[in-house]
Parts: structure tokens; C-alpha cells; sequence
């Protein structure tokens, strides 16, 4: 099992106790949450429950046939009608013995949201009744990620129950890397770019066979499994209507639009008044990130970009190329649609590996925690563009700033020049943070894929006390972080 050890550690604490505990674990599908529930005690200490997008009586049918299986008890279904007389029967089952109870996709067990908080208020007062003290951990899961948060808030009745709640997430880039461990650090990178961190998604990916051909049969070929994973994401979300809207809008975000306007305008919906709550929904739903400029107040409009590296692959090459896909053979596809542009597209995707990289690895060049990580966007007081690719408060208040280059070449000095330059001009523009920034004490950090120059390395550590300088190598080799 890849990463989870803060799951699975936390689980055996809560069973540990000695005591009944409930825990609330849920994710986006194909996160992996099931593979971590049925992987982490003996099939004779738990019962595993997945409940089906159906009515809540004949899930509570199949549980109940279930148990009996897993058991070995008749259970007559006619004798636990309600859904407080199955919990009962679980929660008493083989007392005081040790007991694990995982009820998976816990968010069909009621049909409609009323219909969900009579099923989890007959679970709360179940849980509620005198019993012997015995070590039973009771698990809820599922992949309906805004219903599953809100059962324990302070209005539902399991409020106060949970011991632990906790959010699964997809792997970053490093464990992503683990499950596919390609020999190159770049194809690591190219294939965390095309398939992301999602270990459904990363499963049916051969580390020994070259990217270009993982990509074009699993990710552009119509039969490939992630491109029908990828295609089928948002339909598969609970609760979510209008789901042509959603489509849309994803596919003007992974075309590159980032503004609320211009996502309208390209996604045909620029008279939708509810755009900007549907882009929420689906910030929510872990399908789109929302940032802004460091330093940027309230009111100043959010950026978005797609959250999930598949999909942002997906909606940039896929989507809009499904007739030339069905015509075209997969590596075809591949050599005309995507290779011509998959540096450009890796640059991008480059910033997010680096963001991760940071959290991994700051602790090893002597750099704090981030308040807030971010890159600064705009115009200096001339009206002139101007881009950083990091521009970070961090936890000491300090201002960390850099670039980011998916490169093949050494980066040479007139780059580090540049970015000084750039510094310099938003200080003199005004911008707060940017006098924090170009202070020679404000550490700097960049990360070259090609590597750097002597001389820009000589550039660098002349203006700066605190010089960061990672390949994509470094990335990759956690002995070899270096300042």
C-alpha cells in the first residue's frame, strides 16, 4: 500500500482505544478508499458494507443478507425493518469482542437528504444506547464529498459523535511516482502530468513501457480506461445537476481560460447567473482550485485552473479533439495532437509538482512551513506585463519568490537577471510584499528540469544569502535536496 500510513495509523489509535468509536473518511472516487478499507484488518474482523445508488430498502436488504453471509448467523430481514434495528444488530454483534464496521458509500443509505439524516439519526440513537465498553470502530465512507463533510455538522445528528474525519486525497507527484516508478525522473514527471495522482487512474499505467504509449492507449484511444474514467468523472458525482453546464465549464478551464468572464464567455454560458456558484460547487467537489495573486485583498477575482492533473489532460487534448480521435490511431493522435505542445502544457503542470516538492522537502534546506503559497500574475506601474512563478509569504514572514522552468538546457545567468529585474519593478510599482522581496535576506528558490548554469548559480548566490537551486532530478531523489 502506497502512502496512507497517516490513515491507517489513525484507525488502529481509534480501535486501539478500547472503546466504540466512529470515524468519517471520504474522498473522490477512485481515490483509492476502498483499496484502504478492505486492505487494512482481516476479512473475520471486519464486515464491509458498499451500499448501491438505489432505494434505501433494498440496501437495507443487501446489508443485511451480507452480514449474514460474513457471519454465519440467520438473519431473518423481516425482523429489522428499520434501519434502527440493523444498527443495533451491527453494533451488538459479537460483543465484547474487537469489531470493525465499514458501511462504504454511506451516502446511498438515504435516497434524499431528509432521507439521509433519518438513516444517520437512527444511527445516532443507536449509538447513543448503553452497552458494555468494548473495542468497535465504526467507519462511514464515501465519495459524495460535500454530503459526507456536512454529517457531523452542528445541525446533523451525528454532531459530536466522530472522533476523526478526514479527507482522502489523491497522491501528490512522489507518490505517484511510487506507484508507477519509471527509471527517468522526466518520464515520472510526464506521466504524474498525464494521469495524476488519482491510483485508479495510475494502476493500469506500465512503468516499462515509454509514456507516449501508456498515454495514447490509456488516456486518447476512446476504449482507454482513463480517458472513460476522465470522461465519466462529473456524472458520477452525487447530487450534481445540469451536468452539460459542469462539462462546460471544465472544458473552458482546461482550455485555458481562468476568469470568471472569460470561463462564461468560452463555456457558452455568459448568462448564466449561477456560473459563479457552479464553479464553487466544483471547487468543492475537488475538481478546481481557486487562487489569486499573493497579496491580492478579498475582493480582487479569483484565478481557476483544474485541480486534477488526468483532467487537466483530458480537457486540454482529449476533449476537444474527439472526432480527430475517433479517426486517427492512438499514437498518431498522440504524435500530431499532443507531442507538438506537451512542453508547453508541462510547464504548467511543472509549477504544481514544484508546490509539492516545497511541502516535502523545506524542512531539509532550512525553510519554513508557507502562510500562503502562490505566484503573482499582472502589470507593473508602466502597464508593462509581468510573471513570477513563485511568489510565497512564508511562515516566518518572509517573502519567497523564483521561477520554475520545464526545461531541457541549462538555464544561464541572464535568467536569474530577469527575475531581479521583475522584483525591482513591482517594488517600485507599489506592491507591498515586493519590498520584503528584495531584500537580500528573502530567500529565492528555483527549479530548472535542465539544470543551471555555473554562472547563473554564481548570479544567485552573489544577490542572495539563501539560494535554493533544484533539477527535476532533485525532485526525485530525497538524499539529494541541496541549497
Amino acid at each position: 500500500m502506497i502512502n496512507r500510513e497517516l490513515e491507517r495509523a489513525r484507525l488502529a489509535d481509534l480501535l486501539a482505544t478500547g472503546r466504540q468509536q466512529m470515524a468519517l473518511l471520504y474522498g473522490r472516487r477512485r481515490v483509492g478508499k476502498t483499496y484502504l478499507l478492505t486492505h487494512l484488518w482481516a476479512p473475520e474482523e471486519v464486515f464491509y458494507f458498499t451500499a448501491s445508488d438505489t432505494t434505501g430498502e433494498q440496501n437495507r436488504r443487501a446489508l443485511l443478507t451480507e452480514f449474514a453471509a460474513w457471519s454465519g448467523t440467520e438473519v431473518v430481514i423481516d425482523d429489522y425493518p428499520t434501519w434502527r434495528t440493523v444498527f443495533r444488530l451491527l453494533l451488538d454483534h459479537r460483543a465484547p469482542e474487537p469489531l470493525v464496521l465499514v458501511l462504504d458509500e454511506f451516502q446511498y443509505l438515504g435516497e434524499t437528504a431528509a432521507a439521509l439524516t433519518a438513516v444517520t439519526s437512527e444511527l445516532n440513537a443507536v449509538w447513543e444506547a448503553r452497552r458494555p465498553s468494548r473495542p468497535l470502530l465504526l467507519v462511514l465512507s464515501g465519495s459524495a464529498v460535500g454530503v459526507m463533510d456536512t454529517l457531523d455538522g452542528a445541525a446533523a445528528p451525528l454532531y459530536g459523535r466522530v472522533a476523526w474525519k478526514h479527507q482522502v486525497e489523491p497522491f501528490d507527484y512522489w507518490d505517484a511516482a511510487r506507484m508507477v516508478p519509471c527509471v527517468a525522473a522526466r518520464d515520472r514527471a510526464l506521466t504524474y502530468g498525464i494521469f495524476g495522482g488519482m491510483p485508479r487512474y495510475l494502476a493500469d499505467v506500465d512503468p516499462r513501457r515509454p509514456v507516449a504509449d501508456n498515454a495514447a492507449q490509456l488516456a486518447l484511444s476512446p476504449g482507454g480506461s482513463v480517458r472513460l474514467l476522465a470522461e465519466t468523472a462529473v456524472l458520477q458525482e452525487q447530487g450534481l445537476r445540469e451536468i452539460s453546464r459542469y462539462t462546460a465549464i471544465l472544458r473552458a478551464i482546461g482550455a485555458g481560460s481562468t476568469e470568471l468572464n472569460e470561463i462564461g464567455q468560452r463555456a457558452g454560458l455568459g448568462g448564466d447567473t449561477g456560473l459563479r456558484a457552479k464553479i464553487e460547487r466544483l471547487v468543492g467537489l475537488g475538481f478546481v482550485q481557486a487562487h489569486r495573486n499573493l497579496g491580492a485583498k478579498r475582493t480582487h477575482a479569483y484565478r481557476y485552473r483544474l485541480a486534477d492533473p488526468a483532467l487537466m489532460f483530458h480537457y486540454r487534448f482529449v476533449a476537444p479533439n474527439e472526432t480527430t480521435l475517433e479517426r486517427a490511431t492512438p499514437r498518431a493522435a498522440w504524435a500530431s495532437l499532443v507531442a507538438p505542445f506537451l512542453d508547453s502544457y508541462m510547464g504548467h503542470l511543472f509549477e504544481r509538482i514544484v508546490e509539492q516538492a516545497y511541502h516535502r522537502h523545506h524542512e531539509r534546506v532550512g525553510l519554513p512551513l508557507v502562510r500562503e503559497w502562490g505566484r503573482w500574475e499582472g502589470r507593473d506601474s508602466r502597464k508593462e506585463p509581468l510573471e513570477l512563478d513563485i511568489a510565497t509569504r512564508l511562515a516566518d514572514a518572509r517573502v519567497l519568490t523564483g521561477g520554475i522552468k520545464w526545461n531541457s538546457k541549462p538555464l544561464g545567468a541572464r535568467w536569474y537577471a530577469h527575475h531581479e529585474q521583475m522584483l525591482t519593478r513591482l517594488s517600485l510599482s507599489g506592491v507591498e510584499w515586493a519590498h520584503d522581496a528584495v531584500d537580500p535576506e528573502s530567500p529565492v528558490l528555483f527549479v530548472a528540469a535542465g539544470g543551471f548554469t555555473a554562472a547563473f548559480e554564481e548570479a544567485a548566490r552573489a544577490a542572495r544569502s539563501k539560494v535554493i537551486l533544484w533539477t527535476l532530478d532533485d525532485l526525485y531523489r530525497s538524499d539529494s535536496i541541496r541549497d
